[in-house]
């Protein structure tokens, strides 16, 4: 459905928009909270606690945080919501678009395990709404008030989120909603607590009360999380385009090392912005991914050459149709050299975006996306290196109208 390519493509692309707003919000509230500096007499004396002067785009510029708040509360207030609200929003569609409207291609791997397209779906919600309910609780219990054990709940908490998604989805879907789950996260603590806060301390400065102290407490809390969460959503958003770490066979501790080295690699800027240069941290987080890119890509053990439909043909060809079996033989001969469990191209050695052609269940669950990248948008074979022919593509085709796509 050429439609619903062009959807994704517009989600995706608004999606991306509005991540970068939220994000870069993020990272510039973050600095210039940690690079505030003690004011003059003068300007303590009118409440402001700390300040700092900047230059960029041709101007000086003078920001100052309030104790309180101002003496009159100013007519124009600008707050910043819309960029994460956005950034979910865009991002869930997104997720239904392509990972639910397509579970069996894009979210269900039967070698992972046999779930029908409700059951996955109904599991990839339940990790979002439980992990972001775990995460509430505890942002409510007394752990919040010892943020270096909180983190190493947190960890966990990703840690088993990540496991249970590599068990039950596909490896692209699996990473794809451990991203969810930190993004809604991240949108929760915006909604429910940063926000709200926000609006009870508006709400007392603009009525002469007592603003407690508590509502900025926490309202920060969350804000630094979120922070720390930024790179980790990062790597997942772009991981799709790097199966050798999604399809890896211990693919959920890939996930676990790369984020915790990524909000790592953060710390090192967050120290930085107070005035504390720490390159051990840096360094360590970069020997850290390497080490990581080096396990990942570490030469195997050889495996066959030969093509893993071969032995496939004997058992599961006897009740195909002329058609299927032209299919079939197509797919051999310019698919599975990529798209397999062992692929044999001399480029691609993991499947591209794990799609696996090497048995007839597995064209049919890929059936879809098999016609479209081969009879409509074209790029598939890659770069055509297999000289599929127009004639082959026509009956690629034909068998997709008649399966009805």
């Amino acid at each position: 459905m050429p439609w619903l390519d062009w959807l994704s493509l517009f989600v995706r692309w608004f999606h991306v928009i509005a991540g970068i707003a939220w994000i870069g919000a993020s990272f510039y509230f973050i600095w210039l909270d940690n690079s505030l500096e003690t004011p003059p007499e003068w300007k303590k004396q009118k409440g402001i606690k700390g300040d700092l002067w900047a230059v960029h785009g041709g101007g000086f510029y003078e920001v100052g945080k309030y104790a309180y708040g101002p003496e009159v509360m100013p007519k124009t207030l600008h707050w910043f919501k819309w960029e994460a609200y956005s950034t979910w929003l865009s991002g869930f569609a997104l997720l239904i678009i392509v990972y639910y409207f397509a579970a069996s291609a894009y979210l269900i791997d039967p070698s992972v395990m046999a779930l029908s397209e409700g059951e996955a779906i109904a599991r990839g919600l339940g990790l979002l709404a439980g992990g972001v309910l775990l995460y509430e609780l505890a942002c409510h219990s007394p752990l919040a008030n010892y943020p270096k054990v909180f983190a190493v709940a947190l960890t966990a908490l990703l840690v088993v989120a990540s496991y249970l998604a590599t068990h039950w989805f596909s490896g692209r879907g699996a990473y794809i909603h451990v991203g969810a789950l930190i993004g809604s996260i991240m949108v929760a603590n915006v909604w429910l607590n940063i926000m709200p806060a926000q609006r009870k301390m508006v709400d007392a400065v603009a009525a002469k009360q007592a603003v407690d102290p508590a509502w900025g407490a926490g309202a920060k809390l969350r804000s630094v999380h979120n922070n720390y969460l930024t790179l980790p959503i990062l790597f997942i958003m772009i991981s799709n385009h790097y199966p050798m770490t999604y399809q890896h066979p211990q693919n959920w501790l890939v996930l676990v090392a790369i984020m915790a080295l990524s909000a790592w690699i953060r710390h090192f800027f967050n120290l930085r912005h107070v005035g504390k240069f720490s390159p051990a941290v840096l360094v360590s987080g970069m020997i850290g991914l390497l080490a990581v890119a080096l396990w990942v890509s570490w030469p195997k053990a050889e495996v066959s050459s030969a093509l893993p439909g071969v032995e496939r043909h004997a058992t599961d060809t006897a009740s195909l149709s002329a058609l299927d079996k032209q299919v079939q033989t197509l797919v051999d001969i310019h698919c599975v050299g990529c798209h397999s469990a062992n692929p044999t191209d001399d480029i691609f050695k993991v499947a591209p975006l794990g799609v696996k052609l090497d048995s007839w269940a597995n064209i049919e669950r890929q059936g879809r996306q098999l016609v479209n990248r081969t009879t409509i948008t074209r790029d598939m074979p890659f770069l055509n290196k297999t000289n599929m022919t127009d004639e082959e593509r026509a009956i690629i085709a034909a068998w997709g109208k008649e399966q009805g796509y």
